[in-house]
């Protein structure tokens, strides 16, 4: 139990410290922006119901492999609040109040955006790449996915979550968060599995840019500090 313990505070115990204490302090003024988040899913959930609304739901957020690139960039920004349709609702809604509420506080609103932005855009673009090289290649996609309605908040998600695993030394959850994404194309090969992988790389290459912006900053402050002392 103790061994156990201590797992659990040296993995989550800072970022629950962090997310305790913003929700504590600010209550759900912590995390406006994932209020928002929730409430645009919950407005194009109700508006693809509507026979009027499906058509401007469609316009602003469906994204298809295989559409022009300038109208795939054009919609990638509003497509994670377009509920997938392999995702019931409420778990596009409960992975947005999670997930980007815990990113909104500890990684802060900017990160928040750009992390969540990178990570879908990197499937968006994965997924035209993949019908492009076809099924016969190790990360290619049938020629039938082109015409997939590809949206939904899993790839924002999952890069979220390797960013904030990254962020606070939860080294055990984040690896988690990879085997299980690298499981689930092992199970089920599909467009989906695929852009999650393609979310994780760009997550991965957003953290490394971080690591690398630090230690110059730690370079600096040390060479600084030296000089100073001189």
């Amino acid at each position: 139990m103790n061994t156990a313990s201590a797992f659990a505070r040296r993995e989550w115990g800072p970022l629950y410290g962090a997310v305790h204490g913003a929700l504590v302090a600010r209550n759900w003024r912590a995390v406006p922006l994932t209020l928002a988040c929730l409430a645009l899913t919950a407005v194009a959930f109700a508006l693809e119901r509507r026979s009027w609304g499906l058509p401007v739901v469609e316009a602003a957020g469906f994204v298809r492999p295989g559409d022009p690139l300038w109208l795939a960039l054009l919609r990638t920004p509003l497509s994670p609040f377009v509920p997938a349709a392999r995702l019931p609702v409420w778990g596009a809604l409960a992975q947005i109040l999670v997930v980007f509420g815990i990113a909104e506080i500890t990684l802060g609103r900017r990160a928040l955006v750009v992390i969540a932005y990178v990570s879908t855009l990197a499937g968006t673009l994965y997924a035209r790449i993949g019908v492009a090289v076809g099924p016969d290649g190790a990360f290619g996609l049938p020629a039938s996915d082109a015409s997939v309605v590809d949206t939904g908040p899993s790839a924002a998600v999952v890069g979220l979550a390797v960013c904030v695993c990254y962020r606070y030394g939860a080294w055990v959850t984040g690896g988690l968060v990879v085997v299980a994404m690298v499981a689930e194309v092992i199970v089920k090969p599909d467009l989906a599995a695929k852009e999650h992988l393609a979310a994780i790389a760009a997550a991965v290459v957003l953290c490394a840019g971080d690591a690398l912006v630090r230690a110059r900053r730690h370079h600096r402050a040390g060479a600084g500090a030296r000089g100073g002392a001189a």
